[in-house]
């Protein structure tokens, strides 16, 4: 199997404490440490072996430092997907792991990973880091919510958001010493007094423990330190924004568009709408619907604005995980779990969003499928033609995406229309267009 490396071809398998480098010229195989120096020998043991093309298995995190350092020292890497590449039966080892993948890719036999470019590796880590900071301040707030149960104070039953700006002066005045009922619901909105006030008092008698009052004031400090760090998470992103696009004739978005903003923890960052359509050279995702700019954010952060890697969008909403599946051999049918993935989680969120929409395609294609295949099947597939639109969009321009969708449209309305007639047939009726304005 050694044999049969092609010249200028090697493999990495990368573990936590060694790696392992197969190679051609040698029958041997290499391990090294897993720190900076080590990878720095492991680099010239490459050159010395006259190695210009390396393949590695995308291991965690592990293979990332390796990757960067030998795309620095001129060396074309191949990440690939393990499970693409596994061993025939028998036993399983490091070494012989590296042999068969360097055997594999000197015969092309490996497909690599999409890699972006480091501009959007760096936008993808802060906004992941992002969305790590939010989801810990949404686990304080549920303790929020636990400890004021605790002490049988029912706030958070009576308002819809306890971590609200309502919600949030009452807990810092409990915190501060105050007990009285009517004084704690002066503090909400007016809106909610004007509805719930009484309940909003009753809500309020509790029954005030001290060691249930430290887990709240731990509490709403672990919710506020969580939404810090997302604030900072924000500043790195629009200082990286304002570096990508120094150099790019400034964009904004169409004059007098309504644009589908968020209601909770929306980007801390100036002009970010215009900052990601001048990235993307005059491209506005946000005219898809579902998608708002911190959607759009997140899918340069995974793809990027060049989605020449894939060449059709048939490969990226594959690559996504939204393309159906083709598991039938003869009579057998094999199913075959969808691979879940950040870009396809993100289109199924923009689904969810226009789900209840009354004048679009798209939600009403939704509503319509899932009465027939269920919530789930009909997520993914409208997620795949969102998917597919953002695709064109990137590549072929709006124009061409905007007739897509009207042509969708009209040819949900045309298939309405015979169902209508059709049943109304059915039951001796007869349907007539309505002149009158409605």
């Amino acid at each position: 199997m050694i044999n049969e490396i092609r010249p200028g071809y090697g493999a990495i398998d990368i573990g936590q404490e060694k790696i392992f480098i197969a190679c051609s010229g040698t029958n041997e195989v290499r391990s090294f440490g897993t720190c900076s120096d080590d990878f720095e020998l492991a680099v010239a043991y490459l050159r010395e072996k006259e190695v210009v093309k390396v393949a590695m298995e995308a291991t965690g995190v592990y293979w990332i430092p390796l990757h960067d350092l030998l795309q620095a020292r001129g060396l074309e890497v191949t990440v690939f997907n393990g499970a693409h590449a596994r061993n025939m039966p028998g036993r399983k080892s490091d070494v012989q792991d590296c042999q068969w993948h360097a055997m594999l890719h000197s015969h092309g036999l490996l497909v690599p990973c999409f890699i972006p470019g480091e501009d959007v590796r760096q936008l993808r880590c802060f906004y992941r880091l992002r969305e790590d900071h939010l989801r810990a301040a949404g686990e304080h707030v549920q303790h929020l919510q636990r400890a004021l149960d605790l002490m049988n104070v029912r706030l958070h039953v009576v308002i819809s958001q306890i971590h609200g700006v309502s919600g949030l002066r009452v807990i810092r005045a409990i915190l501060a010493g105050e007990r009285n009922p009517e004084r704690l619901a002066a503090l909400c909105d007016v809106q909610i007094l004007k509805h719930k006030q009484a309940q909003v008092i009753k809500s309020l008698r509790g029954h005030w423990q001290e060691h249930h009052l430290f887990a709240l004031r731990q509490a709403l400090a672990g919710y506020e330190f969580g939404l810090g760090q997302m604030k900072e998470c924000d500043q790195q992103i629009q200082a990286l924004l304002e570096r990508i696009n120094r150099d790019q004739p400034p964009q904004s978005p169409e004059a007098g568009r309504k644009i589908k903003l968020m209601r909770h923890n929306a980007p801390a960052i100036d002009n970010l709408h215009g900052q990601l359509i001048t990235m993307t050279g005059g491209r506005d995702a946000t005219k898809l619907p579902g998608i708002s700019p911190l959607g759009f954010m997140k899918l340069l952060g995974e793809t990027g604005a060049d989605l020449s890697a894939w060449p059709t969008e048939k490969h990226f909403t594959s690559w996504a995980g939204l393309a159906p599946g083709s598991n039938q051999s003869g009579r057998r049918r094999k199913r075959v779990r969808r691979k879940k993935t950040a870009v396809g989680q993100i289109f199924r969120e923009a689904v969810l969003s226009l789900a209840k929409s009354k004048h679009l395609a798209l939600g009403a294609a939704y509503r319509k499928l899932r009465a027939r295949k269920g919530a789930p099947i009909a997520v993914t597939a409208i997620a795949r033609k969102l998917a597919t639109f953002y695709y064109r969009l990137m590549t072929k321009g709006l124009d061409y995406v905007e007739e897509g969708i009207q042509r969708y449209e009209e040819r949900y309305r045309k298939q309405t229309m015979r169902y209508l007639q059709k049943t109304a047939e059915a039951f001796g009726f007869s349907l007539t267009q309505n002149t009158q304005p409605t």
